[in-house]
């Protein structure tokens, strides 16, 4: 009984850690589409439309030269950071959609999982792990990368001139939630890998313990009884047949 309720401890535990890794994989997915709104700039598509002037229709900072020079300078750089966009949402969303996977996956009682199911299921962990970890160092330094390129400083500038200092050549704010929360689902996706061993082992050892009994000697007279009385019962049932016959002859 004991045995039953630490089993169901470690899956409803197990299940809670997806949960939260398919949330954080989200936030990281929100935070990568936020960082590049907030560095787009007020001329660029890649701002989708968030906190910028509509050219069109208000009122700009910026006009004759200078407008044609940061338009240009903030498409060049939403183009050179889209690597990271790209990269960040195709990653976020492949462990949330594979995590989620392994979560529908998962949810059966314990006799009915397979090690090599749960085998799977480690591998992606530590994978996932090591990717995020891998994942977050390349965001940062790509994005130290294109910080510090003439484009960023000419256009930190221009911004500056109209008192618009938050276009600098910073590591922004948003680019940091997105490494924390990379951080934070590589934490957790170690920790999966962790559980996922301690679950194998579960199952090993409820698939040896089962064979056991199957083969043990109170096992087999418990069978052999059991065919023994079927075998009585059909014997009784064929003598009935034939008295009841013999009656009515």
């Amino acid at each position: 009984m004991l045995s039953f309720q630490g089993n169901v401890l470690d899956e409803v535990f197990k299940g809670i850690l997806k949960f939260v890794e398919i949330t954080v994989n989200l936030l990281v997915l929100i935070c990568v589409g936020a960082a590049q709104a907030s560095v787009a700039g007020f001329t660029s598509i890649g701002g989708l439309g968030i906190g910028s002037f509509n050219l069109n229709l208000a009122y700009s900072p910026f006009e004759g030269t200078e407008l044609q020079e940061v338009r240009e300078l903030d498409m060049q750089f939403t183009q050179m950071r889209a690597p990271c966009v790209y990269g960040g949402v195709a990653f976020s969303l492949t462990a949330a959609s594979l995590t989620l996977l392994f979560l529908v996956a998962g949810t059966k009682p314990i006799q009915r999982l397979t090690v090599g199911l749960l085998a799977g299921e480690c591998a992606f962990n530590l994978l996932a792990g090591v990717g995020y970890v891998a994942a977050v160092g390349l965001y940062l330094h790509f994005v130290i990368q294109v910080n510090s390129t003439e484009v960023c400083k000419r256009r930190e500038r221009l911004y500056a001139r109209r008192g618009y200092t938050s276009m600098n050549c910073m590591v922004q704010g948003s680019d940091m939630a997105v490494s924390l929360f990379g951080v934070a689902a590589a934490c957790l996706y170690f920790a999966s890998f962790v559980v996922c061993i301690l679950a194998i082992r579960t199952v090993r050892a409820f698939q040896s313990r089962t064979a056991k009994a199957q083969g043990s000697p109170e096992s087999s007279l418990r069978d052999r009884s059991v065919r023994d009385h079927r075998v009585v019962c059909r014997s009784s049932e064929r003598s009935h047949s034939v008295q009841a016959l013999a009656t009515l002859v």
